[in-house]
């Protein structure tokens, strides 16, 4: 009896043993797999605007900064400090011909030097590209809702000569003249500033060809001009229609005394 209770305990101090080791094994932490290696992408100093660029504005050096871009998404429009190092320097007193966001990219297309103190509108309007104001009200400027960089139809609406208000408005005759034309400016505003999406001027400055301002100059004498906006989708799917083309037809040019073939 003596022996087989020997042998007992020592069976059962072996089992403990086995288990204790394998309650010990699994409370071990498990070893962590290795942090994956970080790639580091190559990078290139992008020139950007340091904080919100107005469209006019006259830049200065403390506008500007380099900041590091991955050099796989760099365009070739941005300015790199490996390719203009003086750039800062280079385009201080530029114009900017739109506006830039803090953080955005420099873009030279979007820059213009002034020569010889020229004006801002100057600076910004487009070559080949004429700046022609004429007179609106809150009924013939779309109620005010029209802002710089709309795009605008210019309807003319006059009365044969020798007719007057008293008669009847059916004498009256409207067609537009102009075609998605984009308004430069209302009054002096040249974009939205702090959230205004009315304004109530007394003139709009639009964007003209040599030909569109000639039609203009002389729609003043005919009658009355009303500005009507366009849709945002429409300016954007269809570029400006020729002054002396409308709906594919020739407008008469003899009411204008303008020649088509100028």
């Amino acid at each position: 009896m003596k022996a087989a209770r020997i042998l007992v305990l020592t069976v059962a101090l072996a089992a403990g043993g086995a288990a204790a080791l394998l309650v010990g094994s699994n409370n071990q932490p498990k070893p962590q797999p290795a942090p994956a290696p970080v790639v580091q992408l190559p990078t290139v100093d992008v020139l950007i605007a340091k904080s919100d660029i107005g469209m006019g504005t006259t830049i200065a050096a403390q506008d500007l900064g380099w900041q590091s871009w991955p050099a796989a998404t760099t365009g070739s429009a941005f300015i790199t400090k490996k390719t203009k190092p003086n750039a800062i320097e280079e385009f201080s007193g530029s114009i900017t011909r739109a506006q830039f966001t803090s953080g955005e990219p420099i873009r030279e297309s979007k820059l213009i030097k002034a020569n010889g103190g020229s004006g801002f509108m100057a600076a910004i309007l487009p070559s080949g590209m004429r700046a022609v104001s004429t007179e609106i009200s809150p009924e013939t400027g779309a109620g005010g809702f029209i802002l710089p960089n709309d795009r605008v139809d210019v309807i003319l609406s006059r009365r044969p000569r020798g007719d007057t208000e008293t008669r009847s408005l059916s004498a009256v005759t409207s067609e537009t003249i102009l075609t998605n034309v984009r308004v430069l400016a209302i009054d002096q505003a040249i974009e939205e500033k702090n959230g205004q999406r009315v304004v109530v001027g007394k003139t709009a400055t639009l964007e003209l060809s040599p030909r569109q301002a000639e039609v203009l100059a002389q729609s003043r004498q005919l009658g009355t001009l009303s500005l009507a906006l366009r849709s945002l989708l429409d300016a954007a799917k269809t570029g400006p229609v020729d002054t002396f083309e409308r709906r594919g037809e020739h407008i008469n040019t003899v009411r204008f005394g303008v020649s088509a073939n100028r």
